[in-house]
């Protein structure tokens, strides 16, 4: 029962370099390490990881690839964990989401152009022309279509019909 596991690499077959190159693309597979940081030696069939890591779930992340899928039972880890390779982010979730709206679809360097105060007034409201408002006076003055609302209105709540 030394072996529990299924050995898909025949991994006593390769030599140094081309365990090596394994280990390289399994860890370039996996979504939770980046093989930028990590370096790979192999030597006499001993594989070592060296290098910085932003977390400690990386360097797991690193190490389950070697020990549990590829099942290399000779290694070492020499990994350490620096907070300077974490990837950075905006504090508040807000101010990220409202960052990757502004920068949508542009290109490294571009930058958006933003509205003259002109163009602004000019541009049309699309949504008001295709689907309409739920103001009655609005869609007269402007010749669009009125939407009737949904539910009762105040002036229809509050009026008395009763003879």
């Amino acid at each position: 029962m030394a072996r529990d596991y299924e050995n898909l690499h025949d991994l006593d077959d390769l030599n140094d370099d081309e365990l090596r190159e394994l280990v390289r693309n399994h860890l370039e597979a996996h979504g939770a390490v980046d093989p930028d940081n990590i370096t790979v030696v192999v030597e006499d069939g001993v594989v070592t990881l060296a290098g910085r890591v932003g977390t400690e779930e990386e360097m797991r992340a690193a190490e389950h690839v070697v020990t549990d899928v590829l099942g290399i039972e000779n290694f070492d880890n020499q990994l350490v964990v620096d907070p300077l390779r974490r990837p950075t982010s905006p504090e508040a979730v807000d101010d990220h989401l409202a960052d990757e709206a502004e920068h949508e679809g542009l290109l490294l360097g571009d930058r958006p152009v933003p509205l003259s105060p002109e163009v602004a007034e000019v541009q049309d409201d699309l949504d008001g022309r295709l689907f309409g408002t739920t103001d009655v006076q609005k869609a007269i003055a402007d010749g669009t279509a009125w939407i009737p609302p949904e539910s009762p209105t105040p002036e229809g709540r509050d009026s008395d019909l009763r003879p």
